[in-house]
C-alpha cells in the first residue's frame, strides 16, 4: 500500500538521522515489532525499558511511512466529539478516552525529556471552531458536555476569534494540546532503543506469519525467518493487509506547508486550530515558522487517484486558509497526500484479534494516532501477559 505521495516535510527537514541494515540471517527473539514509525518506536521504548529482547523491522526505510506524513497535532480531543462518543460507547469509555488522551500528551513530554529528543515539542491551546451559524448549537452542546465532566475549556465568541486573526463564528478553547516533529522523535526513540540492545532492520518485508507450537515464525521477502514468542503489529493503515476484521475506513488526505514566515503570526503563537466540518480542516505552526494546514479528505484510498488530485487540493486548501486567516500571507512551499483512516467510534484498536495467537496490534487510527499510540504503549505489557486492562477492553477487536 502506498501511504503517501511526493516528498513530505519532515524527512526533508530532518534528513535521515540514522540508518539501519536489512536482515541477512535467521533470528530468534522474544518480541518482534512490525512497523518502524512512531507507534513501533513507542512500543519498542516501553518493552526495551522492561528488559525485553526485541527485534523491529519495517518494509521501508525507518520512519518513512505514515509518520513522515503526519502533521503531529497532539490533542486529547478525539475525532468523535465527547457528547457523541458517550452515545456510541457509554459514559465511562468516552470520558476515559478523553482523559487518558490528555494524560498521554504529558506522558509523551516525559519520554521526550528522558531521551533528550530535540523534536521541538511545544504545548499549545486547541481552538475547535465552527464557520457557520447553524453549527453553533452543536458546538455549544459539546462545550457544555466537556464542562460538565470537568474539562478545562472556555467558550469563545466570533469577536474573540477575530482578535486572534481567525474568521469564524465561535469556538471551544482547550488548554491542553501540543505540537512536535514526529519524524525526529521516532528516530530518536529507535536510536535510544538500539543503544539499549534492540535490533532494527529496515527494507525488510514480512510476507507471512505462521504458528509453530508456542512460537510464531515470520517469513521475510528475502527468505529469512524471525522466530518470536510474540509479534506486535504497529503497521498502521497497512494492518488492513493482515487483519480479517474490517476496523477502519481508509481515505485520502491532503496537506500544504507554507514558506517560512518572517515571524510567527499572533494567531499561531499559542494555539492550534481545527474546525467542526466533516472532513475537518486543521492548522498549526512549526518551530521554523511554517504553517501546516491539512484536510480535504476524499472517500477513497487509490494512490493514483489521490495523487492526481494534489494540485487541485493545494489550491482548495490555500483558499480555505485565506478565508480563515485573511491577514496571513500563505505561500505554498510543500504539499503532500497520504492515506488516512477513521474507525466508526474514532477510537483505536489494541490487543489480540485471535486470543489463541500471540499476535498483538497497536493501531491508533484517526487524528489522534500519536496519543493513541502512547495509550497502546501503556497497555502492551498487559496484552503480552494476558492481564485485564481497561484500554484493552475499550479498544478490543470485535467490539
Amino acid at each position: 500500500m502506498k501511504l503517501r505521495s511526493t516528498e513530505t516535510f519532515w524527512p526533508l527537514k530532518s534528513t535521515m538521522r540514522y540508518s539501519y541494515p536489512s536482515i541477512d540471517q535467521d533470528l530468534n527473539t522474544e518480541i518482534l515489532i512490525i512497523g518502524g514509525g512512531i507507534t513501533g518506536a513507542l512500543i519498542a521504548y516501553k518493552l526495551i525499558n522492561e528488559g525485553k529482547k526485541v527485534v523491529l523491522v519495517d518494509r521501508r526505510d525507518i520512519c518513512n511511512g505514515s509518520t513522515a506524513a503526519s502533521t503531529a497535532l497532539l490533542q486529547y480531543e478525539i475525532d468523535v466529539p465527547l457528547h457523541e462518543l458517550i452515545k456510541l460507547r457509554g459514559l465511562e469509555c468516552a470520558l476515559d478516552s478523553y482523559k487518558n488522551g490528555k494524560q498521554a500528551i504529558f506522558d509523551l513530554r516525559t519520554i521526550i525529556d528522558t531521551i533528550k529528543s530535540d523534536c521541538h515539542f511545544e504545548f499549545k491551546k486547541s481552538i475547535y471552531y465552527c464557520s457557520f451559524k447553524k453549527d453553533i448549537p452543536f458546538l455549544k452542546h459539546e462545550f457544555k458536555t466537556r464542562k460538565q465532566h470537568g474539562f478545562d475549556v472556555s467558550w469563545l465568541e466570533g469577536s474573540d476569534l477575530k482578535k486572534m486573526g481567525l474568521n469564524a463564528m465561535a469556538a471551544i478553547e482547550s488548554n491542553t494540546a501540543a505540537v512536535m516533529d514526529p519524524y525526529c522523535l521516532a528516530h530518536d526513540l529507535l536510536h535510544y532503543c538500539e543503544q539499549k540492545g534492540m535490533q532494527i532492520f529496515d527494507r525488510t518485508n514480512i510476507t507471512s506469519i505462521h504458528k509453530q507450537k508456542t512460537k510464531l515464525i515470520a517469513h521475510t521477502e528475502n527468505r529469512h525467518l524471525i522466530t518470536a514468542d510474540h509479534i506486535i503489529h504497529c503497521s498502521g493503515y497497512e494492518s488492513t493487509e493482515t487483519l480479517t476484521e474490517k476496523v477502519v475506513d481508509l481515505k485520502s488526505t491532503y496537506v500544504i506547508a507554507s514558506e517560512a514566515l518572517p515571524e510567527v503570526p499572533n494567531s499561531f503563537k499559542n494555539a492550534i486550530f481545527w474546525d467542526t466540518g466533516s472532513p475537518y480542516f486543521y492548522f498549526r505552526i512549526t518551530e521554523d515558522k511554517r504553517i501546516i494546514m491539512g484536510g480535504g479528505d476524499e472517500e477513497f484510498k487509490d494512490p493514483k487517484r489521490r495523487d492526481k488530485l494534489l494540485p487541485k487540493k493545494e489550491q482548495m486548501l490555500l483558499r480555505q486558509f485565506q478565508k480563515k486567516f485573511p491577514d496571513i500571507n500563505f505561500k505554498i512551499d510543500y504539499s503532500w497526500a497520504g492515506t488516512f483512516g477513521e474507525t466508526q467510534d474514532g477510537l483505536p484498536y489494541f490487543g489480540k484479534p485471535n486470543p489463541d495467537k500471540n499476535e498483538h496490534y497497536v493501531l491508533g487510527f484517526g487524528g489522534n494516532g500519536i496519543t493513541f499510540s502512547v495509550l497502546g504503549m501503556n497497555s502492551i505489557l498487559d496484552s503480552i501477559n494476558n492481564k485485564k486492562n481497561k484500554d484493552l477492553e475499550y479498544y478490543r477487536f470485535g467490539r
